[in-house]
């Protein structure tokens, strides 16, 4: 599986260099943290919404803990032939622990 790190993924933003960004999780974690300019798409409706998102986009997928982005970036290119979908390893977690550590954790 294709998978950035946090520290890769925030050297790529800052140097304005910016995959779309997929956040999986479910509503009330949105509100608790999230990544700036993130398409919101709840692993539950991934399925009914795929259309959304463009096959051709470089798209980095993430959740709490890497678990159910990984699952989603697995669905994408297997079942729609997307071509370049990355996995955010260690998920926002991993991002608040090594990026941003103001970031709420939960």
């Amino acid at each position: 599986m294709s998978e950035i790190t946090p520290t890769e993924l925030k050297a790529r933003l800052d140097r304005n260099d910016r995959p779309l960004l997929l956040d999986v999780r479910q509503d009330w974690e949105t509100k608790l943290c999230r990544l700036e300019n993130a398409v919101h798409i709840p692993i539950e409706e991934i399925e009914l919404r795929t259309e959304e998102l463009n096959p051709g986009d470089e798209i980095v997928v993430y959740c709490h803990q890497g678990v159910r982005s990984a699952a989603v970036a697995q669905y994408l290119r297997e079942q729609h032939g997307f071509k370049n979908v990355k996995n955010l390893a260690g998920g926002l977690d991993a991002w608040a622990r090594t990026v941003d550590p103001t970031m709420r954790r939960y």
